[in-house]
Order: structure tokens, then C-alpha cells, then sequence
């Protein structure tokens, strides 16, 4: 690597995106392509198994900055801004985005879109997001499937794992309902981190089978955390499930 390369400044985009609760998810992007709001929406309502994208956080609970180099005096100049309801977590900020002691400036508060009366509303059928999960997760968007990744050990909050899981069957009967009791009776008894499972009928939802890679039920799906990894037919194998899962059986 030449002296060049490595005098480099590094230049990019970053967009965070917090729930009430206090979780945090977020992503860097070197391209500075977009503002990406709408796939960190997507990825919280996967993680926390919402029933639809909590695109009601955006623009009142977002953080951004932009690190970029002015062409006219080749300096490195950094912008970044966050709203009242988060500039409170200016040192996880500072964490996550490598910025040292950077002071966050206050972006404009917007009456019509940051009401706590209006949001506060969202809480019934959002009761996930007012927890705390302690949640920082990093979205990466380098790939054509967004992949979320941990941190660096430098953002001083507690980080635990979150199993999301995808159960595909034909059609709900007997044995659909056996699986189902069989299934949650093993996680429970093996899983030490929370987990969410979807059941996914591929007769009338053909087209998550087709993006899962299912071609025969039953298929439990393991999408987080990666490698993701797909475990078909006798799922009643505690030894084969634990091996999917990445995952040692409770004591």
C-alpha cells in the first residue's frame, strides 16, 4: 500500500436510526450513494418481528452525518446532525461512527412530523420498539441482501443475540400445530437469546418460499444471525436443530 493510500481520508455517509426503547440501528455507507432510511426501517421490523416497516421514526429519531472533502481547499470537513429525541445519545454516535468527541448539532425540530402525541400513538401496535433490546446493530449494505452485523466492542452498551426464524409449511393442520408446539418447546429449552419465528404457509405465500429458496415443507430457516441456514423435513432433531441454530442446549 503506498503512503498515498494511506494519507487517504475516508469519506462517507452514515444514517442512524433509534426506536424509543433506546435499540439503535445503523449503517455506514463510503459510497455516499443515499440516506438509506427505508432499508434500516426494513431491518428493524425483521429483527424486532414488526407487523410493517416503523417508517413513523423517520425523520424524529435519525441521526446523520456526512464526512466529505471540500474540492476547494481539499480539507476533510464533517457534518452531522441528529434530533432533540436522540441528541441525548451523542457518545454512542461518536462510537459507532469512529468520531471521537464530535459535537452533534440539533437538527430542526418539524412540528408536523415529530408530534410525541402522534408517535406516541404507534405504541399499541409497536410495543417491541418501546423496549430496550440493547440493540446496536450495524446494516450492511454492501451486499444485494442487506447484512447485519455487530459493532466494534468500543460502544459501551450490553449486545445480545437475536434468533429470527422462518417456518415454512403447507397449509395449516394437526400436524402443523404438532410441529409448531414441538418447535417452540426446543427453543425455548435451548435458545439462551430471544427469538421470533414467522410461519409462512407457501400455498398462499408462494413468493417468500421462492426468495427463501424453499422447495419442500417443513423448512425452518435460521436469517439471523448469519450464516443463514435452513434445516428440512425432521425437525424434531434437537441435535440437527442446535447444529443449524449454532447453538448449545441449555444445562
Amino acid at each position: 500500500m503506498t503512503t498515498d493510500k494511506l494519507l487517504q481520508p475516508q469519506l462517507f455517509k452514515g444514517i442512524a436510526l433509534f426506536t424509543p426503547g433506546g435499540d439503535l440501528i445503523y449503517c455506514i455507507d463510503p459510497n455516499k450513494q443515499g440516506r438509506w432510511h427505508s432499508h434500516l426501517c426494513t431491518a428493524l421490523q425483521e429483527i424486532l418481528d414488526l407487523p410493517e416497516p416503523p417508517h413513523f421514526l423517520v425523520p424524529c429519531y435519525t441521526a446523520t452525518i456526512d464526512h466529505w472533502l471540500d474540492p476547494q481547499t481539499q480539507q476533510v470537513k464533517t457534518f452531522a446532525e441528529a434530533y432533540p429525541l436522540v441528541i441525548k445519545h451523542q457518545a454512542v454516535l461518536n462510537a459507532i461512527f469512529d468520531t471521537s468527541d464530535l459535537v452533534w448539532q440539533p437538527a430542526p425540530w418539524q412540528d408536523g412530523l415529530c408530534d410525541r402525541m402522534v408517535l406516541s400513538t404507534y405504541r399499541a401496535a409497536f410495543p417491541q420498539i418501546w423496549e430496550d433490546h440493547d440493540l446496536i446493530i450495524n446494516l450492511d449494505l454492501s451486499e444485494p441482501a442487506p447484512r447485519y452485523d455487530h459493532p466494534a466492542r468500543a460502544v459501551q452498551k450490553t449486545q445480545i443475540k437475536t434468533y429470527v426464524l422462518r417456518l415454512f409449511v403447507a397449509g395449516h393442520s394437526a400436524n402443523t400445530e404438532r410441529i409448531l408446539k414441538n418447535l417452540h418447546e426446543q427453543l425455548e429449552r435451548s435458545l439462551g437469546y430471544p427469538y421470533t419465528m414467522k410461519v409462512i404457509d407457501v400455498l398462499t405465500n408462494p413468493e417468500q418460499a421462492e426468495i427463501d429458496q424453499v422447495s419442500a415443507t417443513p423448512t425452518l430457516v435460521k436469517v439471523w444471525p448469519h450464516p443463514i441456514r435452513r434445516l428440512v423435513g425432521d425437525l424434531d432433531n434437537s441435535e440437527k436443530l442446535l447444529q443449524m441454530l449454532g447453538a448449545k442446549e441449555k444445562i
